[in-house]
Order: C-alpha cells, then structure tokens, then sequence
C-alpha cells in the first residue's frame, strides 16, 4: 500500500492557532491585570524605570526643607539610625555570601528570622541604596553650608558624585568592597561634623578620633562578616578592606590640604560696609546704595581714603567656642596674584540661629582688589567676602542701611 507523505498544516491553519495564542494570552494578561492586589499594583509602579530618580528627587527635596541645624539632636539621631542599619546590612550581606545557603527544608523548619534573612536577600542591596541615598543626601546639605569656590568645594563635590552615582549602583552593591568603602566615607563624613558638636571642640585632634573611629566601626563590621571563619578571617579582612583604607587615607590628605568644608562652622551672613554701630539687639550697617539698585545689601566698591569694615555672621553649635580669622588679602590689578595682609583673630561661640556676629575694619587702604577670607584656625576657609577700592570715586550716593 502506498504511503502518503508527510503533509505540513496549511498556512491558514498556522495563522489561525496564532491568533487564538495571542488572544488567550491577552485575555490572561487582561484578567491578571484586573484581578491584581492593590499591593500588587503599587509593586508594579514601583518598578518603572522612572522612580528612582523620582525617589532621588523627592529626597534631596525632603531632606533640604527638614534638616535645618547641623547641632539638632532629632537629625543626628537619624543620621546614627543609618549609619547602624546599614552597618547592619553589610554585616548580613557578607555573612550570607560566605555561608552556603540552607535546604528548602532547612529553611522551613528553622526559626522564622532566619527564613526572613535568607528570604529577603534579594532586597538587601536596594535597601543599602535608600540608606547611603539618605546619608548622601545630608551630608551634601551640611557640607554645602560650609563649602566655598575654593579648595574646600573638592571634598562637596565628591559627596554629590557618590549622591548621584548612588542611583545607578543597586546591582553593585551586594559587591562586599564596594560596600564597605562607601560605608566607610559615610563615618568618616559623619564623625567629622559630629565629635565637634557634642564636644565643642574643633581642632586636629577631634578630627583625628573621628578618622581613628571610622576606621574601628568599619574594620569591626568586616571582622563581624567573617566570624568563625578562621581560614578566611584574616586575609579576607585585608582584602576586603583594603580600598576603605585607601579611601580614609586619601580624605585625611584632603583635610591637611584644607580641601574639607570646615563643618559644623558656615558663613550665614558677610559684607563691606561704611560704619557698623549695634543698636539693641541688631546691628546697623550702612553702605552705598543708589535707588535702582534694589538689590545690594553691602558694598561691592569702596573708596581708598575712608575707613572700611567687614561684618560677618558664622553659625556654630551650641557649646561650640572656637576662633576664626578674618584674614585680609589684596592685589593691585587682575594680573597679580593676591597677597596676604592683616590676619585679625575673633572668637565666637555657638547657638545663635543667624551665627555669631562680629566685623573688622581697616583705614587707608591702597587701590585694588580686596578680599576677606574667613577662616578657622587651621586655615580653612569658611566664606569669603570681596570688595574693589578705588582712588577716585564720582560723587558719593546716599548711605542706606540694613539691619542684622
């Protein structure tokens, strides 16, 4: 008998089953869709490409309307929840990379937290994301107070680089030295404003606890990772630590190279100005002001043969007794690079919302470009105040006045 070949479906027939595939597959989409939990359906936003950077934004924004004082106890407190939850964190996502992951029937019949950490492993590096975003995003805050557009904008504009690239390191961030490093610049940020407010001092040797205690927290988190584990304790906790180091190393160079912000202390208020008297509670500071020039609140130009003052308003701490400079210095034109003239010491102490306010003045000075620069006592500039004078001047406007 013969046999028939093989005879293939006819393309109708194909087209057909692909329709109806498509069909059962939209209706199923279409029905999950309907049937989907309100949970389901906020897990579903949130996973839209576009909320991180919503989320970042909604942040940064909370975060500069909120944190108002570096010395407020309710911030700091927040700042050290983070800092322990993180650490936390790192602990948990080492010892779980270390240690081979339990049999399904393990984790059913162990205790319920342990079923959790492993559990919830997959979530670990997003909420290591949403903590380093909110350190991130406070310190860029303090430092940015006390930054200027000199040396010390480095160490800020780092912290705004690791802000930002914050958002794009979620799959990086189960890397064990990555974490760390990053954990331990968050220290190193935080003990270098906080040991200043709580023990009123800033010089040299709190800065240099607060380096010495970032290094311990975050060499005992390492050590924590790796307990009872003696084969790897040792050369693991090098390694892993090693760029941590490195990193705390190169931000001290950056501290002596006066390139760090000089946190907790900023610069609230400065100018020249023509008299300063203090009158009650305020000071009256007079300068020259013509009717259109609706913006000024302190001269930009200034004639050689009057005295001329310099008014400043530094906030520190509470407790916070400290000195600063007003560090005068001047070049004749733009073509010279500017000299230093009088260095004239003013101490100040802390808690005044407006900073504390205190002025210098000098007499007969030479034409030129003159600048103040107010510092700490170790050189770091707090802000900086200029001013041009000139030999001859048109006729003098009318002095306005501006309370402070």
């Amino acid at each position: 008998m013969p046999v028939e070949p093989h005879q293939n479906p006819v393309p109708e027939a194909v087209e057909a089953a692909a329709r109806i595939g498509v069909f059962i597959e939209q209706s199923n989409g279409i029905s999950q869709s309907e049937g989907m939990s309100p949970f389901g359906k906020v897990q579903s936003v949130l996973a839209k490409p576009f909320m991180p950077a919503v989320f970042f934004l909604c942040g940064v924004s909370y975060d500069t309307v909120t944190l108002s004082r570096i010395d407020r106890l309710l911030d700091n407190l927040v700042l050290l929840l983070y800092l322990a939850l993180l650490g936390a964190l790192i602990v948990l996502t080492g010892r779980l990379g270390v240690e081979s992951p339990p049999e399904r029937e393990q984790l059913l019949t162990g205790s319920p937290f342990t079923r959790w950490v492993w559990e919830s492993r997959p979530y670990y590096p997003m909420a290591s994301q949403f903590l380093l975003g909110g350190l991130f995003s406070a310190y860029a805050i303090f430092y940015s107070q006390s930054a200027t557009f000199t040396g010390t904008a480095i160490f800020f504009a780092l912290l705004i680089v690791l802000l930002v690239a914050n958002e794009f390191l979620r799959d990086r961030l189960s890397n064990l030295r990555i974490l760390v490093g990053l954990y331990a610049v968050v220290c190193f940020a935080f003990f270098t404003f906080f040991l200043p407010v709580i023990t009123g001092f800033m010089n040299v040797a709190i800065f240099l606890i607060g380096t010495v205690l970032s290094l311990a927290v975050t060499l005992y988190l390492v050590r924590l990772v790796y307990r009872n584990k003696p084969d790897q304790s040792a050369r693991e906790t090098f390694s892993v630590t090693a760029p941590a180091m490195a990193l705390i190393t190169v931000l001290v160079g950056f501290y002596f190279l006066n390139w760090i912000p000089p946190v907790p202390l900023s610069l609230k208020f400065g100018g020249i100005y023509h008299e300063v008297k203090r009158t009650g509670d305020q000071f009256e500071l007079s300068f020259e002001k013509r009717w259109y020039q609706f913006w000024k609140r302190s001269d930009t130009t200034f004639p050689a043969d009057e005295p001329i003052y310099c008014f400043t308003a530094v906030f520190a701490p509470v407790d916070l007794n400290t000195t600063i400079y007003h560090h005068w210095h001047f070049r004749p034109n733009d073509t010279k690079p500017f000299m230093r003239a009088d260095r004239i010491p003013i101490k100040i102490s802390g808690g005044r919302d407006g900073g504390y306010r205190a002025y210098s003045f000098k007499q007969g000075l030479d034409p030129g470009d003159w600048r103040v620069d107010v510092e700490t006592e170790d050189g770091r500039i707090i802000g900086r105040v200029a001013v041009t004078v000139l030999s001859r001047t048109e006729e003098q406007p009318r002095l306005a006045t501006v309370s402070y």
